[in-house]
């Protein structure tokens, strides 16, 4: 072979394509392309899984669209639903201790497109200046509905009733200072209730902080972290008694998979992977989704 046909032959491989950069299939009438259905979380800190491993967890399966590089409960959800069998492009917009109006304020140029399925998660106080008054929390959440629905009229919304909070339950200076436990959550489900009648485009409530009263209400998890964890149970709060352990976003991540997908939770089964990453015994991850299970049940008849 002459040099110079040798050289020819060089450039010709050089110029060909890569396989990674050869172009996804393209759909047809006999063979439709597969299309992920998306959802995009926006939320804060609970969302995302602060002070846990969650936090970090499997970022690199979901987009960030802060580019922080979280994983969080959204994370969980993306496994959870790959163990499914289900195609789910999952995208999330977090702050750390923000409400949902500043989601409208800030970041709407980030999240003002089409959406097959949202998750909105509020502050834990609804509103930080007027802890329990749920007046700015509906008024943004209407703004973000309409937001959604413009950009696709059949975008399943769905709201996050989030859980009650030991540092305000169990120190002085707040609304739930001295009541029961299970107090703040159910006035926050009450809230959520309050503002899916002013917002109906709200498709449903996820009842998060009920799961956590339900796990509390069987004995499985502690009441009260400040006194120590009872034997036996596991800690659904952080060290810092507000924010979730891995326990509380797992079981978090449960309803939100139950009620999206209409899987029931426990199809998952005890040896499930995000439980095994995150050191969840197999007999407590089957009973948080159990507990998860009752609970989207019992929501049923709400």
């Amino acid at each position: 072979m002459g040099f110079g046909r040798i050289l020819l032959l060089c450039a010709a491989v050089l110029a060909a394509p890569p396989l990674a950069a050869q172009p996804a299939p393209v759909a047809t009438q006999e063979r439709p392309a597969a299309v992920p259905r998306s959802i995009l979380f926006v939320g804060n800190s609970f969302t995302y899984g602060a002070y846990s491993a969650v936090r970090g967890y499997r970022a690199e399966t979901v987009r960030d669209l802060n580019n922080e590089g979280i994983g969080g409960v959204p994370a969980l959800f993306k496994r959870f639903t790959e163990q499914a069998g289900l195609d789910y492009a999952v995208s999330l917009e977090t702050g750390g201790g923000k409400g949902l109006d500043w989601h409208v304020a800030e970041k709407r140029a980030v999240i003002d497109r089409p959406w097959d399925v949202v998750i909105l998660q509020g502050h834990s106080l609804l509103d930080r200046a007027k802890p329990g008054d749920p007046t700015l929390h509906i008024g943004a959440a209407d703004q973000l509905a309409k937001l959604f629905l413009a950009q696709n009229p059949a975008v399943d919304l769905q709201l996050s009733a989030t859980w009650s909070r030991p540092d305000m339950v169990y120190k002085p200076g707040s609304p739930w200072s001295g009541t029961p436990i299970e107090k703040m959550a159910n006035d926050l489900r009450l809230a959520s209730d309050k503002t899916r009648r002013a917002v109906p485009q709200i498709d449903g409530i996820i009842p998060i902080g009920e799961s956590w009263n339900s796990a509390i209400a069987a004995g499985i998890a502690d009441p009260n972290p400040y006194d120590g964890i009872g034997a036996g149970q596991f800690d659904l709060w952080a060290y810092d008694h507000y924010h979730g352990s891995a326990y509380g976003y797992y079981l978090e991540a449960l309803l939100i998979f139950g009620r999206v997908t209409g899987l029931d939770p426990r199809s998952l089964g005890s040896k499930e992977k995000a439980a095994f990453d995150l050191g969840i015994a197999p007999d407590v991850a089957a009973t948080l989704q159990r507990i998860a299970f009752e609970t989207l049940e019992a929501d049923k008849k709400h």
